[in-house]
């Protein structure tokens, strides 16, 4: 059985799907695992390295993906353009294909991967159960841009982070506040209080309050009787109503005007992010104050983010860097490498040297979204 590591080619890309300890296991099960050339080389992973792990190195993609079996990616294939350019082209029928697809907001793409035949698996869509965590990229990735995103806030800030009492005076403690406290939001808020800010902190669901006062934080409750119910059963935010982001603009309207650093991390599942800090807001914040919107891509927690820009707009600083999670490449591509690992090896046919899937599984019917020509997943063929 082959399985194919090929370089991203979607802009900005800088991880790879695979590290040298993952190829070592995976050709510890006799898989022959083939990496494209320079596929590591923006996350400071080298071809000798993945060599040395039992890999073979392709001169190109045509070779990395011929004859493969499985196709492990950070970003869902590139399904349009010339022969090289259109991912798809390269594969064989009946290849299986598993990274992060965006599948609820990129469906035509799941459809092309449908109509040429391949099995492929949105790991991003991994049920949110005990024994899926070692396998969620959404937590894996989103730890990591959480941390990097105060370190990107910090750097725009022009003061300290900590208070410094010195013989020339007192230099006070920045305030930072985390909008969203899911698994970046926690690593925002850890991150910030070990820089020594004062930190507080929001978000719909209530059960996230002990979590924020046991790292450090405080919490900025909105309405405790509307965030009763502002979770699902598999622990995302839901959308909330009208008179909720009423009540919450408000709260957060007045605790804004005195932070120094604001960073959003809100997100809902197959929609656009929801605006946290509005226009009005941001014009009563300090001259010289930040906004690290981790939502970008999704449309921003905020409409004056810009995607893959550092704008400044009515003196405060805007941080809208895509892809965070690959700013720290080497990181992320080796927890993202061993999310793959956890989530096919039980799958492993040791014997026979191939992947055999239960199809019953919850991580495997979770994930699923296309198989034998058919697009199968339920939320994308309207069932529940």
């Amino acid at each position: 059985m082959k399985i194919a590591i090929p370089k991203e080619i979607r802009p900005g890309e800088t991880r790879v799907a695979a590290s040298p300890e993952v190829v070592k296991k995976l050709s510890g099960f006799g898989f022959d695992v083939a990496v494209e050339k320079g596929a590591g080389e923006a996350a400071n992973i080298t071809d000798a390295e993945f060599k040395e792990a039992g890999a073979t190195i392709a001169k190109d993609a045509a070779a990395t993906y011929k004859n493969a079996d499985m196709v492990l990616k950070i970003q869902r294939p590139v399904t349009e353009g010339a022969k090289g350019k259109n991912e798809l082209s390269l594969m064989k029928k009946g290849a299986v294909v598993v990274a992060s697809m965006a599948a609820l907001s990129q469906k035509k793409d799941i459809q092309a991967m449908a109509k040429a035949g391949i099995t492929a698996f949105a790991m991003e869509l991994m049920p949110r159960i005990t024994r899926a965590q070692s396998m969620d990229i959404l937590s894996s990735q989103s730890n990591l841009a959480g941390y990097k995103a105060v370190l990107d806030g910090a750097a725009e800030y022009g003061s300290a982070f900590p208070m410094m009492m010195t013989a020339a005076g007192t230099v006070p403690p920045a305030r930072v506040f985390i909008m969203g406290v899911g698994v970046a939001g926690l690593q925002a808020i850890a991150t910030a209080k070990r820089l020594g800010a004062i930190v507080t902190a929001t978000d719909v669901r209530p059960a996230t309050k002990e979590q924020v006062e046991s790292l450090g934080g405080k919490f900025l409750e909105v309405d405790a009787e509307m965030e009763k119910d502002a979770q699902t059963e598999g622990g995302y935010a839901k959308e909330m109503p009208k008179e909720y982001f009423k009540k919450q603009k408000e709260v957060v309207s007045e605790h804004i005007k005195n932070q120094d650093i604001v960073i959003t991390t809100a997100l809902i599942p197959g929609r656009p992010a929801p605006v946290l800090v509005t226009e009005d807001m941001v014009k009563t914040m300090k001259h010289g104050s930040v906004i690290v919107d981790l939502a970008v891509e999704a449309g921003g927690n905020c409409p004056l983010s810009q995607l893959g820009k550092v704008v400044v707009k009515h003196g405060v600083t805007l941080v809208g860097h895509d892809n965070v999670p690959g700013r720290l490449a080497k990181d992320t591509s080796t927890l993202f490498a061993k999310n793959l690992f956890n989530f096919l090896s039980p799958h492993v046919d040791e014997e026979k040297k191939t992947l055999n899937f239960d199809w019953e599984d919850e991580t495997v019917t979770g994930t699923l979204l296309c198989r034998d020509g058919q697009v199968v997943h339920p939320m994308l063929t309207g069932g529940k």
